[in-house]
């Protein structure tokens, strides 16, 4: 795995600036997986297991923009399973997805 930031436009934006609501980013982790060990399906189930994609801009006690969830697919199939996996949570749900789903 490797965390930091996503969704903004600067390259290594601090701490600082991102809490600052400034950049436009969240905090993100990345996880890296070996598809013959773990299937990205199972990837999703875990962080709908985790969250609550229907809150807005936070989780937890954490408030803010940088706070948002949301899953960065980084391949069209990747994009394709997690298209689906968010319209069959949806259902699920009272309120709207508010759970990103971008590149």
């Amino acid at each position: 795995t490797a965390v930091g930031y996503a969704q903004g436009p600067e390259t290594n934006p601090t701490y600082n600036q991102v809490c600052a609501g400034s950049t436009g980013h969240t905090e993100a982790v990345m996880v890296y997986y070996n598809p013959d060990e773990c299937r990205y399906e199972d990837l999703l189930d875990t962080f709908f297991e985790r969250v609550d994609p229907t809150t807005v801009n936070g989780q937890g006690g954490d408030r803010g923009k940088q706070y948002r969830t949301g899953v960065y697919f980084h391949t069209p199939e990747q994009e394709q399973v997690a298209q689906a996996r968010f319209a069959a949570e949806q259902p699920k749900y009272n309120r709207p997805m508010a759970s990103e789903l971008k590149a």
